[in-house]
């Protein structure tokens, strides 16, 4: 464990969309450092809350029988009269819930509405509570570059870093819900009256690129079907498509750093690993995977068998304006601040496999079966 000087200790940290992805690893880290939880999940049930909370605190029950607490709240994003009661009692929130679409969605406020609404709601009741201190607010790379740019223009040799902005007029709905979500957050931020030469409440930004890792939870993110596409044989051929990918546990990992120290208010934090095209990733999958019975495509597709096929595959299209494409990222904020060393790309690449096929996502093999039971 990072031996951080931590501010307070058992205090409590409220997750928003703690049954996803990324908010079930940030509960975990919090938990692992010693902070209690409370997690927002949409609805409760006895058993969908026991199941949550095996998974969530899997691997740390038998290490430790003091554990912080773990506890749950329903919530909903846009309903405002639920989030005084939800924040009270929290020093932290940690606001990860947002939307993330497989595909281009019909109506762009189906994605940007929750993302920019919900995170001023939460900000609001954090504001109003008057004890919580700190917000970390889950935003994106795509706030800071995307390729999708409308109007072409693209520095391939440039390295974009936190001081970037990405103008959300020129880009696709879900960039654009990042974009003005995280603007949003700032300007609330901004606006707020001075106590003793601080703002009353801060603000620390985490912005990821493209999230890999193990699924702690049931739920799929839209950023693992990649991996699963690769596994399932339901992508036999590749795009030339370029990720710069990060793991999921250095993304909680920067969820907890941002809780824990006053030092990184006001900040925004790149969290990225390295960029690497898809049959570069897909060779990793192939060496891991074939001795399982997993046979991974590795072969590229051209350009414009993409683009075609973007016409009738929705999830297509998200992938065809970036083909070809690379943009580099500067992680040194992350490595030197934050000292937070990223994951080997390949270690979170395999982690990826494995923890599809052990939630049930991908078909275990045969082989797969009895070579995890040796």
């Amino acid at each position: 464990m990072d031996k951080v000087k931590v501010e307070h200790k058992r205090s409590t940290v409220l997750v928003t969309g703690v049954s996803g992805y990324v908010g079930a690893h940030v509960a975990h880290q919090l938990i692992l450092h010693g902070h209690n939880v409370r997690g927002t999940i949409r609805s409760i049930s006895d058993g969908k809350i026991n199941k949550l909370r095996g998974q969530i605190l899997a691997g740390l029950q038998s290490a430790d029988t003091n554990l912080p607490k773990l506890d749950f709240v329903e919530a909903d994003l846009l309903r405002e009269e639920l989030w005084p009661q939800v924040v009270a009692g929290c020093k932290y929130v940690c606001h990860v819930a947002s939307p993330f679409p497989s595909e281009v969605p019909r109506d762009p406020d189906t994605i940007i509405k929750p993302a920019v609404e919900g995170t001023l709601l939460v900000l609001r009741a954090a504001a109003k509570d008057g004890h919580v201190r700190r917000v970390v607010l889950t935003s994106s790379v795509a706030a800071i570059h995307d390729i999708i740019l409308l109007d072409g223009k693209h520095d391939p040799d440039k390295f974009y870093n936190e001081n970037d902005w990405v103008d959300e007029n020129k880009v696709e709905p879900y960039s654009k819900s990042k974009i003005l979500a995280e603007r949003a957050a700032h300007k609330f931020i901004d606006e707020l009256p001075m106590e003793a030469g601080k703002r009353k409440l801060e603000l620390v930004v985490i912005n990821p690129a493209f999230i890999l890792g193990p699924m702690l939870t049931d739920s799929l993110s839209t950023s693992v079907l990649i991996v699963k596409r690769m596994l399932d044989k339901s992508m036999p051929v590749l795009p030339r498509f370029n990720l710069a990918i990060c793991d999921v546990r250095d993304v909680a990992l920067a969820h907890v750093k941002g809780v824990e120290s006053s030092k990184y208010a006001g900040k925004r934090f790149l969290i990225v690993t390295e960029s690497r095209w898809m049959n570069e990733m897909a060779k990793v999958v192939r060496k891991e995977m074939k001795p399982f019975g997993y046979w991974v495509p590795t072969m590229t597709v051209p350009n414009l068998i993409v683009r075609l096929s973007s016409l009738f595959d929705k999830t297509a299209v998200m992938i065809a304006a970036r083909l070809g494409r690379e943009f580099k990222l500067d992680n040194r904020r992350m490595v030197e601040e934050l000292r937070i060393t990223p994951t080997d790309p390949e270690k979170t690449i395999i982690d990826t496999c494995h923890s599809l096929i052990e939630r049930g996502v991908v078909k275990p093999t045969r082989r797969y079966k009895r070579i995890r039971k040796q």
